[in-house]
C-alpha cells in the first residue's frame, strides 16, 4: 500500500489560476459593500452608501476581467467556475439587496421581495453551473444564457446610488410606501422582484 503523498502548504491556493484571484477580488468587493451598508446604518452618513455602490461596480469590473483573463490564458477549471458563482452571489445578489435595505426598504414585504431576489440569483447560478456543459454544445464556450445573468443587478445598484445622491432614501424613497395588513411595502422594491423573475426565466440571451 502506497502512503499518501504529503500535501504542500497552501496547496489549494497554489492551484489558483490568475483569473481566480480576480474572482476573489470580486467577492472581497462584495463583502466590503456589506460592511459599508452596516456602517451607514450605524452612522447615517450617506457617503457609505456611495462606497457600497462603488464597491459593487468594482466587483463587476473584476467579474468581467476574470472571464477575459481565463479566455486569454485558456485556463478554466471547475474550481474557477464555482468560485465565480459564489463571488457573484455575494456581490450581485446579497450586496444589492442589503444596499436596498439600508436605503429604506425595510418593511416586511420589502424583506420578502429582497429575499426572493437573492433566492432567484442563487437559483440562476446553480442552473447555469449544472447546464453549462449542455449549453456549450460540445465546445469550450456557452453560446447563450438562460435568464438574465445576475451581474445585471448592477442596474439596480445604479438606481439606488442615484436615490442616495438625490436624498431619496429612508423615509424619502421614490414612489413612497404602501401599508397592507399592517405591514409596509415600498413600491420601488418591485424592481428587485422583476430582476429576480427575469433571472429565473427561460429567455435566451446570446453570450458575447
Amino acid at each position: 500500500m502506497t502512503p499518501d503523498k504529503p500535501q504542500k502548504p497552501f496547496s489549494m491556493i497554489r492551484e489558483f489560476h490568475l483569473a481566480d484571484w480576480f474572482t476573489l477580488a470580486n467577492a472581497v468587493c462584495g463583502v466590503g459593500a456589506l460592511f459599508s451598508v452596516m456602517t451607514y446604518l450605524e452612522l447615517g452618513d450617506v457617503r457609505h452608501v456611495y462606497f457600497a455602490c462603488w464597491l459593487v461596480l468594482a466587483a463587476f469590473v473584476f467579474d468581467v476581467l476574470d472571464g477575459k483573463i481565463a479566455r486569454w490564458r485558456q485556463k478554466t477549471s471547475i474550481l474557477g467556475r464555482e468560485l465565480d458563482s459564489l463571488a457573484d452571489v455575494i456581490s450581485f445578489g446579497v450586496a444589492p439587496a442589503i444596499i436596498a435595505y439600508g436605503c429604506g426598504m425595510q418593511g416586511l414585504y420589502d424583506r420578502v421581495v429582497l429575499a426572493f431576489f437573492v433566492a432567484c440569483g442563487v437559483s440562476r447560478l446553480a442552473r447555469y453551473n449544472v447546464t453549462a456543459e449542455t449549453l456549450s454544445q460540445g465546445t469550450d464556450k456557452v453560446k447563450y444564457f438562460e435568464g438574465t445573468p445576475i451581474p445585471t443587478s448592477i442596474v439596480l445598484v445604479f438606481v439606488l446610488a442615484m436615490a442616495a445622491w438625490t436624498g431619496n432614501v429612508r423615509g424619502a424613497l421614490w414612489l413612497g410606501e404602501v401599508r397592507m395588513g399592517g405591514f409596509t411595502l415600498h413600491p420601488l422594491v418591485l424592481m428587485f422582484a422583476l430582476s429576480g423573475s427575469l433571472m429565473i426565466s427561460r429567455i435566451r440571451i446570446p453570450k458575447p
